[in-house]
């Protein structure tokens, strides 16, 4: 089963990072859905700027991770490459 990393722009313009093996069933639990995080259901709606695909949930979670820890400028680039 492969994994995604994913940063959502939310209403606010605030980003969100997070990590699922089913992108289309959690975007739709971001913007629709009591399911989505807490962070996203007070900013909706959100949507999809980037993503990147790995083989396992450990590599997926340390990628999640690794950007969270970047500042918003690192962010930024990463979705505008």
């Amino acid at each position: 089963m492969k994994h995604k990393v994913y940063i959502l722009e939310c209403a606010d313009t605030s980003l969100y990072i997070g990590c699922t093996n089913n992108l289309d069933k959690r975007l739709k639990q971001h913007n629709d859905s009591k399911w989505g995080a807490h962070y996203t259901k007070i900013r909706r709606p959100v949507i999809l700027v980037h993503s990147e695909t790995f083989d396992t949930l450990k590599d997926a979670r340390k990628r999640e991770a690794e950007i969270k820890s970047w500042n918003r400028e690192e962010k930024l680039k990463l979705i505008n490459q």
